[in-house]
């Protein structure tokens, strides 16, 4: 299994960035190869529909496309994610002529950094984006409140319960990225598409 975490800010330091890595220890416990995308280091063009991608948002792409399961981390920003997080997102509009087509059912585990008492906005925001890509997202999600007290300067977690809720997030989406890859479906989908059907009548 290859998961991919996607995330952080242009800060640092980031807390969604330290939150994501913390995630990616759970996936890479539960045995799946992991690679980080910082957002920070990717220094990814703004995203321009017209323009011929330049060959590192091709590769960008690519390693996103080639997952078995994502984890996404973005910090709240005026009620939502990031300029950085959705111009990424925005770029994997390249995958549209892929077959199957963007990020058919994938499986995306969400995580969000507020400096506030509220990080929801944020993955909800995320829960849309996730569903318009044609993925999954985990029900267990991780809005992280007042982040700068849950993470220190050096990426490190003070309060050890956000962290094994970070690494329990990480080896579900490895664990049902898995089950998605072997049998087309996860456990919880059906609860899942119920869930959606409820807020649809």
């Amino acid at each position: 299994m290859r998961i991919v975490g996607m995330g952080g800010s242009l800060a640092a330091p980031s807390a969604s960035l330290a939150a994501l890595t913390v995630a990616l220890e759970g996936a890479a416990a539960a045995g799946a190869e992991t690679r980080l995308l910082d957002l920070h280091a990717l220094d990814l063009p703004m995203f321009l529909p017209t323009a011929e991608p330049p060959e590192p948002v091709v590769r960008f792409c690519n390693t996103i496309y080639e997952a078995h399961g994502l984890l996404w981390s973005s910090p709240l920003y005026n009620g939502t994610i990031s300029g950085a997080f959705k111009n990424a997102i925005d770029w994997l509009h390249l995958l549209g002529d892929r077959r199957p087509p963007y990020l058919t059912d994938k499986i995306v585990g969400l995580i969000s950094t507020a400096g506030g008492v509220n990080g929801l906005q944020a993955v909800n925001t995320m829960e849309f984006i996730t569903r318009s890509l044609r993925a999954w997202a985990v029900p267990l999600v991780m809005p992280i409140p007042r982040a700068s007290e849950v993470f220190g300067a050096d990426g490190s977690v003070r309060d050890p319960r956000v962290a094994a809720q970070l690494r329990a997030l990480g080896q579900e989406v490895a664990r049902a990225a898995q089950q998605m890859t072997r049998l087309g479906h996860c456990d919880w989908m059906d609860s899942h598409l119920a869930g959606r059907a409820d807020r649809g009548a």
